[in-house]
């Protein structure tokens, strides 16, 4: 089973968390209901890394896809767990876009959270486990994401189905 800290804390189905980064990934624009949900004051999050709320329990390789697809352009959706700094954890479904300055050019990248179902939930985290566990298999960190991210290919392939189609059909 799928092994998350603490507490499960959960978004209201009215909630919306709202987050901007630089190209660097590093926040430039937290909402309230982020700052709530993970427990930070804006002064701690502003600057930092978005991998600050990271949980364990989020097979890495599956950030690398999210990479991939904002730097090629395109919106992603995920489901994603992440960290509270009180080591709580919440669920989330993802849209991340890359925000373009008048020429096209990535200039930011823009994430709306809501809460996700928990048939989505259950579904993931049976996914995610099976890609941890490949991740796992690897002393180097970057060895295990790249066998997780192959992995992660062959699994959709397996279905003959895109990411996207997947993250849909649940």
């Amino acid at each position: 089973m799928l092994s998350v800290d603490g507490a499960e804390r959960k978004l209201g189905q009215n909630d919306l968390i709202v987050s901007k980064t630089n190209l660097k990934g590093h926040i430039t624009y937290a909402n309230d209901v982020f700052l709530d949900i993970a427990d930070y004051s804006l002064k701690q999050v502003l600057n930092q890394p978005h991998s600050m709320i990271r949980s364990e329990a989020m097979p890495r390789c599956v950030f690398q896809l999210l990479w991939e697809y904002l730097q090629d352009g395109r919106e992603i959706f995920a489901y994603v767990v992440n960290a509270t700094r009180k080591n709580d954890h919440y669920w989330v479904f993802a849209h991340v876009t890359p925000s373009t300055d008048a020429n096209g050019k990535i200039i930011s990248y823009h994430s709306n959270r809501r809460a996700p179902s928990e048939a989505a939930i259950e579904a993931v985290k049976a996914l995610y486990e099976i890609l941890l566990a490949e991740e796992a298999k690897h002393s180097n960190r970057k060895e295990g994401q790249k066998a997780g991210y192959a992995l992660l290919l062959k699994i959709l392939e397996e279905k003959g189905m895109s990411y996207d189609e997947f993250i849909f059909s649940l």
